[in-house]
């Protein structure tokens, strides 16, 4: 069965779940953390937080997808492409997640904490788990702080703690290149298995960090690492429909994974998000569909403005009316026809793919170098290519030319390229935040019309934390516009 090696783990959790969560301290660590299979079962208890539907695996990348230039909310999601702040709905939402987020770092915490104690698992094993952990964790606090700015830091050192005080930005990210430090260093060269970090998925994270923080050198240098490592390539695409070599629900892992969480075609196992994508008619998704999100192709100036030999274009969307009349598109990115249920789908989450990295080397290389470089050209050019329907490591006629830009032209082309490739993976919206609040307030405006307010930007602290975090003053530590 697809991806059974790294998910079948998940199972076994399914029945002690409510344990690790109600009770955790109930699992007494001499007796539970001496063996490599009772850390790793530990380790896997990380990403049940992060996969679950009101998380990753679906409510969160269907916020974010409601927040882009490239389409719109719809329903109960509508309001969020207003911009102007979230409703009490959408507010209930993102507390949801938060909680989520932070179960998923206390269950690291216990990995990190509890792991090197066990008195029947190797040192190797124990550097290995323990590394995975702290990338879960940096990953984690990565999500955190992009949509709260600083959040309370809960590491193993206070984990027993409930009152923790507000920790700024700054304090998040030197955390997170802490655990990316001993991640790097300690993760295998290949996946333990598929959908288990490796050193070079440790090292794209880190420089999406860097890249997100403007520290275009360092990221650049990164992502030069995993380009250089040659572990990773582009899967080529003719047609339109070869882009379910990559995003289909069959998939098991491709030449440009580098770090996914996976999801398979099994109720409550699947990747809920597809169900967001469909509408129930058009038989894409097995279960029916939500169609939260869709496109316009009249009034929307990204849909319109974009080059139609783009294979993308005709892969990633297709026209369906659904009672907004004929010029309305949904996405297809991800389909699976044969889901059982609405948390059935057997597509993965792509968190980072090749051309991720490629598309970041490309932009962080120019903004280092004040002007675009041919190494950085030939990135670009790699994920222009296949778009096209050309071998992406050969020059063709599509290629963009270092000659025609200068910095600015050149940033602005690789942010347009990033808003095709990422559609639908709840990416734009970062993409657009870390350019600072007025680039994203004219892109959003150039591309559905919308004027962003500020308390847009960041999500407000939920109540869950406030009412029982007594380091926190729900007026002062509460996020601007909340």
């Amino acid at each position: 069965m697809k991806k059974s090696l790294f998910l079948f783990p998940f199972l076994c959790l399914f029945a002690c779940q409510e344990e690790l969560i109600e009770q955790p301290k109930s699992l007494a660590v001499e007796t539970y953390y001496n063996t490599a299979a009772e850390v790793e079962s530990a380790v896997n208890a990380i990403y049940s937080p992060l996969r679950n539907d009101n998380c990753l695996g679906g409510l969160y990348p269907a916020q974010l997808e409601a927040y882009t230039d490239y389409s719109y909310g719809r329903g109960s999601y509508g309001p969020l492409s207003d911009f102007q702040g979230l409703n009490s709905t959408n507010i209930t939402r993102v507390g949801q997640i938060w909680d989520l987020l932070y179960l998923a770092i206390r269950n690291a915490n216990l990995v990190i904490s509890n792991a090197p104690k066990g008195k029947s698992i190797s040192a190797p094993d124990i550097s290995r788990y323990v590394a995975e952990a702290k990338f879960l964790r940096a990953f984690t606090y990565f999500t955190l702080v992009r949509n709260w700015s600083g959040v309370p830091i809960r590491t193993e050192a206070n984990m027993t703690e409930q009152n923790i005080k507000r920790n700024t930005a700054a304090e998040v990210y030197a955390l997170i290149q802490a655990d990316l430090a001993d991640a790097e260093t300690n993760l295998p060269d290949k996946p333990a298995q598929t959908g288990r970090p490796s050193k070079w998925a440790a090292k794209t994270l880190l420089a999406d960090v860097n890249f997100y923080q403007g520290k275009y050198a360092e990221a650049r240098d990164k992502a030069d690492e995993v380009i250089k490592s040659g572990k990773y390539s582009l899967v080529s695409v003719t047609v339109p429909d070869d882009f379910n070599k990559i995003f289909g629900p069959d998939v098991i892992t491709t030449t440009e994974e580098i770090f996914y969480l996976k999801f398979t075609r099994q109720n409550g196992q699947g990747f809920n998000l597809v169900m967001f994508a469909h509408h129930p008619g058009s038989k894409l998704m097995g279960a029916g569909g939500f169609y939260a999100h869709y496109t316009d192709a009249q009034t929307n100036n990204v849909y319109k403005n974009w080059d139609n030999a783009d294979l993308r274009k005709t892969a990633f969307w297709y026209k369906w009316d659904i009672g907004l009349g004929a010029n309305s598109y949904l996405n297809k990115k991800f389909i699976d026809p044969l889901a059982p249920g609405a948390s059935g789908a057997g597509n993965d989450d792509p968190i980072y793919r090749y051309a991720d990295i490629l598309l970041l080397y490309a932009e962080a290389a120019n903004r280092a170098g004040n002007g675009p470089t041919a190494a950085a050209v030939e990135a670009l050019n790699q994920v222009h290519r296949r778009a096209f329907g050309k071998n992406p490591t050969v020059a063709s006629s599509v290629d963009f030319k270092l000659a025609d830009y200068t910095t600015q032209t050149f940033n602005d082309l690789v942010l347009q390229e990033r808003g095709y490739e990422t559609q639908y993976e709840g990416k734009r919206w970062f993409d657009l935040k870390r350019l600072g609040a007025d680039k994203l307030k004219a892109v959003i405006k150039a591309g559905v019309g919308k004027d962003v307010l500020d308390k847009m930007l960041l999500w407000p602290i939920p109540v869950s934390e406030l009412n029982y975090n007594i380091a926190l003053d729900a007026v002062k530590d509460q996020n601007p516009g909340y």
